[in-house]
């Protein structure tokens, strides 16, 4: 009698337990944890994808503007920085490891954008059909990094919310759910500077006029005096 006494209280505490953790968002946190797992992988996908084009695009630069060695050694030593980092799905829980991962990509970027400039000097190695072909994959793969790390900020925005917002933050300090790190603008201090603005500046000086040749004065016919006729 006492056994099914304590199975018949057992139900009703479990059943309220279930329900409070839904009430609380337990369920939210389990399904956005899942899908910011599930965004930074594509994110981490699309930057390997970047970097696997690397070595394949240095070599066809090389071989038209070998002479351009600090550029290609800038963007070799940009992968192997961004090679360094383990970029596992853990490295969202870990704020400084995300601002590593994160400023060496954004250092590939830079270094890849001046070797873009670079090749444009070279009409010969624009129009050669791999450089071509290794180009636009590269530009597919900057739109398609762009786009996840569009999805992972969203993501990681709802969920930030829900760990902040009341009273699923208290389910999230029971269970030690915190915020995770996301993207900011990679030129976050340089585009903080307002821009200046002279307006002392002194006007550009006035372009003279093309000299003409001088006209001569105009001569006007003298006038006609009329002679009378003479008289016999």
């Amino acid at each position: 009698m006492t056994f099914s006494n304590n199975r018949f209280f057992q139900y009703p505490l479990i059943l309220l337990a279930i329900l409070a953790l839904s009430g609380c968002g337990y369920n939210t946190f389990q399904s956005s944890d899942e899908e910011i797992k599930a965004s930074w992988a594509e994110v981490l996908n699309q930057y390997q994808r970047r970097a696997d084009l690397v070595p394949n695009l240095v070599n066809v630069v090389k071989g038209y503007a070998a002479h351009e060695k600090d550029v290609l050694t800038q963007v070799t030593d940009a992968r192997s920085r961004v090679g360094s980092i383990n970029a596992t799905p853990e490295l969202i829980n870990d704020e400084e490891a995300f601002k590593k991962f994160i400023a060496a990509q954004s250092q590939m970027s830079g270094a890849l954008s001046r070797l873009m400039v670079v090749a444009e000097n070279y009409p010969q190695l624009k129009a050669d059909g791999m450089f071509r072909d290794l180009q636009a994959q590269l530009e597919g793969t900057e739109n398609r990094i762009t786009v996840a790390r569009n999805r992972y900020i969203s993501t990681v925005k709802d969920y930030n919310i829900t760990v902040r917002s009341f009273p699923t933050n208290l389910t999230a300090m029971i269970f030690g759910y915190k915020t995770k790190p996301s993207f900011t603008v990679e030129n976050e201090q340089a585009i903080a500077v307002p821009p200046k603005v002279d307006f002392g500046a002194p006007a550009p000086a006035a372009i003279p006029a093309p000299a003409t040749a001088p006209q001569q004065p105009m001569t006007l016919p003298a006038p006609v005096v009329p002679v009378e006729p003479v008289r016999q």
